[in-house]
């Protein structure tokens, strides 16, 4: 049996775990947590989304044209729009690359992480390995968990790989990180990605 990265390794980034392929519920049980994979019903907000239309428009019509083949032109191409009309039209702030350490073993930069009435990170999967990108995931909701002063009880996440969005959702009072093992595709499920992100990011009005 091979040692484990978390006991033979003094620091490792949020990166490092995306790369040694570290066992998602062996990271959980590392830091006191448990984990579990299961169908979710997210919250969607029923607010209409006027800037829907044009934003499904934009990529949809760019896809032909575009190789989603790099890391890049997925986020510049697919999640990056999403973003900045979230942020454009409902005054979210996003913040890109964002540096946070807690300990030597949860530190590192998060892709995406997105600060309104909740936070709600997101994780952009290299290699378009959803998996790996999941035990980031799992790591970053740990250190947000420890780091924020947020009195929810809720964090939720999300891992992307610019046309497929999967998330999750940390209990912070029964330490539980749940997997949700539904997809959401873009453009295809584009209006209902938009539903349960605005309904994370500003619950005031949901299903």
């Amino acid at each position: 049996m091979r040692p484990s990265p978390l006991t033979t390794q003094e620091s490792l980034t949020f990166n490092d775990y995306f790369k040694l392929n570290v066992d998602i519920e062996e990271l959980l049980t590392h830091f006191g947590y448990t984990f579990r994979s299961v169908q979710m019903t997210l919250p969607q907000s029923v607010v209409s989304i006027p800037w829907y239309p044009e934003l499904r428009e934009r990529i949809q019509a760019g896809l032909p044209y575009i190789s989603l083949t790099s890391e890049a032109a997925r986020r510049e191409f697919l999640i990056a729009p999403i973003f900045l009309d979230l942020a454009r039209y409902n005054h979210i702030k996003v913040k890109v690359e964002f540096p946070i350490e807690v300990s030597n073993q949860l530190n590192g930069t998060i892709d995406y992480f997105i600060q309104s009435q909740h936070q709600f990170l997101v994780v952009e999967a290299k290699n378009a390995d959803l998996q790996r990108g999941f035990t980031q995931l799992a790591a970053e909701m740990i250190a947000i968990d420890q780091w924020t002063d947020e009195q929810s009880s809720s964090l939720y996440g999300a891992v992307s790989i610019g046309n497929v969005w999967q998330f999750g959702l940390l209990d912070r009072e029964r330490k539980q990180f749940t997997q949700d093992l539904n997809l959401y595709r873009v453009p295809t499920d584009l209006h209902e990605l938009l539903q349960i992100l605005l309904a994370i990011l500003q619950p005031s009005v949901i299903a």
